[in-house]
């Protein structure tokens, strides 16, 4: 390969690039930040100009949200090897949801700690022996340290009072929806805890959680966590309507001399005969969808924008950016690019009574197998395809467990 051609100061290509004003390798590195950031590594490790123009994300990775790897989820591996098995040797392997991009990260922590919940890309994570709870950040190793959930206990009463003691925890740990929130120079976790209805918050300042003094509503899905807030989907008792509640992070209350955290607010509401049970929250393209079946017979999924319902606009949308939507307790939107044969503007879900991954497509109103043949029928499971992968990505639970969600009496196998 010949040589850059010299610019007419006569000075290499590859020095003037690297000779850029500083200001100006601050605002590339800011729109690359934006994007992806691996993207970002990649820009400052071209040269030490643009390394030293460019802020390092270690060290401030779970602090400074620019550095959150937002689009990123942890992937199971299958084979029944959970994340810090031995045979994993410390790596674990992460999904690009927007381009498809497969990476492996050391994440020794995981030797005896488990993946309770992501958020923003972070990882929350619980110690198995003294049930600490940090937040990582997958690819600084930056970590957040937060009280111990064992300190919810007392704060329970009579919830959970027919469960033997060392099995309180891993069950209100069991499904979690975390939402995350930065301000005073103090890092805010809200903790909604399905198995109670609670929900937990503590700031990395604290020493113990503090559990809310109300219930939410009985939802379809769990709680979902947007932009550091936490949004609940219930329907109304003997009816179809469908009520979208706001939980805000808990705010400094002068009375009390500590944080408060508010009951959920109504923000929305759908009207009656729009959707049944199950439904589902989901964040697509920074929008917040409330999608699920519009009648007893499932033969089709509507979705409504939260925006449009928010000022009684109820008129559903057929479009999602081309992206597809893997639905159910937690939903996850993956971009066209990433994933192989896609149809795109489709809801990926598991057929109720069959165990196995149907799509819909929004635009035609058609159903269509979301797996290949050899994944769904034989005496045995067949090779898990990358929908498998991240639909178990949507169940919490068995999401860090070495299970794929596959076709067999359960649905669940330990092959990948």
């Amino acid at each position: 390969m010949p040589p850059p051609a010299p610019g007419a100061d006569g000075a290499p290509a590859a020095d003037r690039w690297a000779s850029l004003p500083g200001d100006l390798i601050r605002l590339v590195a800011s729109r690359v930040l934006a994007g992806d950031l691996l993207d970002y590594v990649r820009f400052r490790a071209v040269c030490a100009s643009w390394r030293s123009g460019a802020a390092c994300p270690r060290g401030r990775g779970v602090a400074d949200p620019r550095f959150h790897p937002r689009r990123w989820m942890m992937l199971p591996e299958g084979h029944g090897l959970r994340p810090g098995h031995p045979d994993l040797r410390g790596y674990i392997r992460f999904l690009n949801l927007d381009t498809g991009t497969l990476v492996r990260a050391h994440l020794p922590l995981f030797s005896d700690h488990c993946a309770i919940d992501s958020v923003d890309g972070l990882l929350l994570l619980l110690g198995e022996e003294d049930s600490a709870v940090r937040l990582l950040h997958p690819f600084t190793g930056d970590i957040a340290e937060l009280p111990p959930l064992a300190t919810i206990l007392p704060q329970l009463g009579p919830l959970l009072r027919n469960c033997p003691a060392p099995y309180k925890i891993r069950r209100l740990a069991d499904v979690v929806s975390a939402s995350v929130s930065f301000s005073a120079g103090a890092i805010s976790v809200m903790l909604a805890l399905h198995e109670v209805h609670h929900v937990a918050f503590a700031t990395t300042l604290d020493r113990q959680w503090t559990l809310s003094s109300w219930r939410y509503e009985l939802a379809s899905p769990p709680p979902m966590s947007f932009q550091g807030k936490l949004y609940i989907a219930s329907d109304v008792l003997y009816s179809t309507i469908v009520e979208i509640f706001l939980v805000d992070p808990p705010v400094k209350d002068a009375v009390v001399s500590g944080y408060v955290l508010h009951p959920p607010k109504l923000i929305a509401t759908l009207p009656e005969g729009n959707l049944i049970r199950p439904f589902y929250l989901a964040e697509c393209d920074s929008e917040i969808l409330l999608l699920g079946h519009k009648e007893f017979y499932m033969s089709q999924i509507v979705v409504f924008k939260l925006a449009d319902l928010v000022v009684q606009r109820c008129i559903p949308i057929t479009s999602i950016g081309g992206n597809t939507l893997f639905v159910s307790e937690r939903s996850l939107s993956v971009a066209s690019k990433a994933l192989p044969n896609p149809m795109g503007d489709s809801v990926v879900h598991i057929h109720p009574s069959e165990h196995y991954a149907v799509q819909y497509h929004l635009i035609s109103g058609t159903w269509s197998s979301a797996t290949d043949h050899c994944s769904l029928y034989g005496p045995a499971p067949g090779p898990c395809s990358l929908y498998h992968l991240i639909h178990t990505c949507c169940s919490r639970n068995r999401w860090s467990s070495g299970l794929v969600f596959g076709k067999n009496l359960e649905g669940w196998f330990g092959g990948a």
